[in-house]
This record gives structure tokens, C-alpha cells and sequence, in this order.
């Protein structure tokens, strides 16, 4: 059976109560809907609870490069689960497009009909190669981790932090998901306490718990991709494999319980926004100037890019997000995405409603 994060009346997170007690609180009046950034059914207390005991609480985090896994736990309940699409991708491929108009800008600005020692090559005024900060692909992953968690912080007691520490041996190379784990662990410790677990001991825990793997397809938006490996991470503060020693035998041995029930899934992105320039790169046919506008959060219509919205378009309506909009002498369009960031279509202004301010998340169930 699930369970809905509970918080007092001074917005502290308590212990997850019974879907039917919440309902209940709120017929009678002592609680209220509390809406939050992952869309998680929550309530906060209008009265004093009645006690303040806590049971310990986990949470796990199972990075990656693309995708991340996220599973919080206690002995008896499996409270919350997420798939996390990372915006490594993305932000490489942007990165690299900013590298590309850059080097055509010095390009440009160079005059090769002068000696090379003349030519106004820009020098470096100090060293700043340094390498000691995290590339943007990798701040971006680790911040959206970071991110997640602080909002589970905000509606679970959670009482440590699990994270898998990566370590690529022998002939595997170098591992982007190795990159930036000792500044992530530093982020966490100040949000709760945290502990580092490797793969391999996931491995066997998750086998144990029974929860299921698949290994084939790892862009799969389930539970089986990555969720279980956070299950499994958190499920390890309760449950762990032990060395035993006796007069006659020696081995291991589970010591510890937990049981895994069914809990809220939810897919949770970052939307794919382009920062404000002053056109795209190539010129256009048929556009004054042949440069388009591109990139930019505002819309002329109130709406801005990130925005959760219900689109409505040949009697269908459409839940999504705002990702731009076109705006030319005789047509005006808004286009809305899903959490994938794929385009569900373009709708006229006026058959778009806002239902949520952008909060830089893109969650489906």
C-alpha cells in the first residue's frame, strides 16, 4: 500500500501516512493539499500532530550518464521511485555548437594578409587552465540530482543519503559518471548524511530483494531501468550482508528486513531550453534579413518556456509544456512538449491554458 508524505503545520516533513487517514484529515479539516515540484500527493497538518517519533528513512541515488535512479525507502514501505533523464546530451551538443560559432568569430576577425607574428591572435592574460571544475554537462547532471533530492528532503524525514560510487577498473576507460562524484557527495553531506555503496553490492542486494533488471534497454521510462538499483541502495541502511564466524562454520548472512511494496513512479526531466540570441546560426528562405529569431523564456502571449500547460487542438486536449512559440503577419502558435521533449504540436494562443508556472522540471507519472 502507498504512502502520502505528511507535513507539520511549520512545513516539516513527518512519517507517511495511510492514503485513507489523509482523506480523512482533509474531510474533517485538519489538513490541507500541499502542491510540490515532483507532483506528489502531499498533505501539511492544520492541528498539532500527535507525536513527533520517527522511523529511519532512505534515500537512494543510482547515477548514470544519461539516466539516474532514485528510490526512497523504510523497513516496511517503499515510498517513492524516479527515473531521472539527465541533461548530459543536451548540453554537450549545445557546448559544442557555441565551440563551433566561436572559433569562426576568431576566424573572422584574424587578417592573414599580415605576418603571423602581427595578426591580432588574442593572448592569454592568465593561466585559467586550471582544471579543477566540473565540465557544464556534468554540473548539469549532478545539480538535476541534486536537485531531486533536496525535494524529497523536503517532503520525506529522511535520515541518510545512499549514493553508488562508480569505479571503472582494467580496460573500461574513462567513465563521465566517475566525473564530479567527490563534489557530489560534499552537496549531499550538507542536506543529510551520506554513505557510498558500489555496484556490485546493489547487485546482490537487489537480486535478494527480488526486484527485477533490465539490463537490454536502459531508455525504458519503468521502474525495472534504474529505479530498483535506488530501491535497492536506500533498502541497504536496513539490510545488509554479513560475515559470520562460529566453532565450526563461517560465511555470510542477510541480517536485517525490509519490505518493498508498491509506491509513486515518476519520470522526471529537465526542459531543453535555449538561452536568448540573436538568430540561428544559418539564414533562412522567405525571412526578412534571411535571419530568424531564435532561443528565449517569453512569450508574448503570457506564457513562458518550462510552463505546464492544457493545449486543446481538433478535439484533443494535450498536456505538456511550452518549449517556444512562432510568431509571423498571419499566424501565432505555441508549441508544447511532453517530458521527453517532444513536440506534441502547435496550438493558437488562446486554445492554451496555464495549469503550472515553470519550475525547471518536466515530471510524468
Amino acid at each position: 500500500m502507498e504512502r502520502v508524505p505528511v507535513l507539520s503545520p511549520n512545513g516539516k516533513p513527518l512519517m507517511p501516512t495511510k492514503p485513507s487517514r489523509a482523506r480523512r484529515w482533509l474531510k474533517e479539516g485538519k489538513a490541507k493539499i500541499v502542491h510540490n515540484d515532483l507532483n506528489v500527493f502531499c498533505i501539511q497538518l492544520l492541528v498539532e500532530p500527535s507525536g513527533y517519533e520517527q522511523q529511519p528513512i532512505a534515500l537512494g541515488l543510482d547515477p548514470g550518464k544519461k539516466f539516474t535512479g532514485i528510490g526512497v525507502q523504510s523497513a516496511k514501505f517503499t515510498l517513492f521511485m524516479a527515473h531521472l533523464i539527465l541533461p548530459f546530451s543536451d548540453v554537450t551538443k549545445k557546448m559544442s555548437g557555441r565551440l563551433i560559432l566561436r572559433r569562426a568569430r576568431r576566424g573572422r576577425r584574424i587578417n592573414r594578409k599580415i605576418a603571423f607574428y602581427k595578426r591580432a591572435h588574442h593572448q592569454k592574460r592568465f593561466d585559467n587552465r586550471k582544471q579543477n571544475k566540473l565540465p557544464p554537462s556534468i554540473r548539469a547532471n549532478k545539480e538535476m540530482e541534486l536537485r531531486v533530492a533536496k525535494e524529497l528532503v523536503r517532503l520525506f524525514p529522511v535520515t541518510r543519503i545512499t549514493y553508488e560510487y562508480v569505479k571503472a577498473k582494467g580496460d573500461k576507460g574513462f567513465s563521465p559518471v566517475m566525473v564530479g562524484q567527490k563534489v557530489m557527495l560534499q552537496w549531499l553531506e550538507k542536506i543529510a548524511p551520506t554513505s557510498v555503496q558500489e555496484g556490485w553490492q546493489t547487485s546482490i542486494l537487489r537480486q535478494q530483494l527480488r526486484l527485477s533488471k533490465d539490463k537490454k534497454n536502459k531508455e525504458k521510462q519503468s521502474p525495472e531501468t534504474h529505479a530498483h538499483d535506488g530501491v535497492a541502495l536506500a533498502a541497504s541502511n536496513f539490510m545488509r550482508f554479513l560475515e559470520f564466524h562460529t566453532a565450526n562454520t563461517r560465511g555470510h548472512r542477510w541480517v536485517g528486513e525490509v519490505i518493498i511494496t508498491s509506491a509513486p513512479f515518476r519520470v522526471i526531466a529537465r526542459p531543453n531550453l535555449f538561452r536568448r540570441q540573436l538568430h540561428f546560426e544559418n539564414p533562412v528562405k522567405d525571412v526578412p534579413g534571411n535571419r530568424k529569431r531564435k532561443g528565449g523564456t517569453v512569450t508574448p502571449f503570457g506564457l513562458r518556456s518550462g510552463d505546464l500547460v492544457k493545449a486543446e487542438k481538433a478535439g484533443k486536449v494535450y498536456i505538456g509544456w511550452v518549449g517556444g512559440y512562432t510568431q509571423t503577419a498571419k499566424t501565432k502558435n505555441v508549441s508544447v512538449y511532453d517530458h521527453s521533449w517532444h513536440r506534441l504540436g502547435q496550438f493558437s494562443p488562446s486554445k492554451v491554458q496555464l495549469i503550472k508556472r515553470s519550475t525547471r522540471l518536466c515530471v510524468a507519472s
